[in-house]
């Protein structure tokens, strides 16, 4: 996104501005589907620690919107 184009600069290192840049792109696709952030992560963060690795795509936004 271009918001944090000048912003990663100075992110601290690399793999920090990789991070930001992941959580700018979940949080665009929040927007996309028209999905509460704040509600999306919470729900994604406690149900994290249960979910099978091979059902890890249920937690993508595009997904999240028809189980929740």
């Amino acid at each position: 996104m271009a918001i944090g184009r000048k912003n990663y600069l100075f992110a601290g290192s690399h793999e920090a501005a990789q991070r930001a840049a992941i959580m700018y792109s979940i949080l665009g696709s929040c927007k996309l589907h028209q999905i509460n952030p704040y509600e999306y992560l919470q729900d994604i963060f406690e149900r994290l620690p249960e979910q099978p690795i091979n059902r890890i795509n249920e937690l993508l936004p595009q997904n999240w919107k028809s189980t929740s």
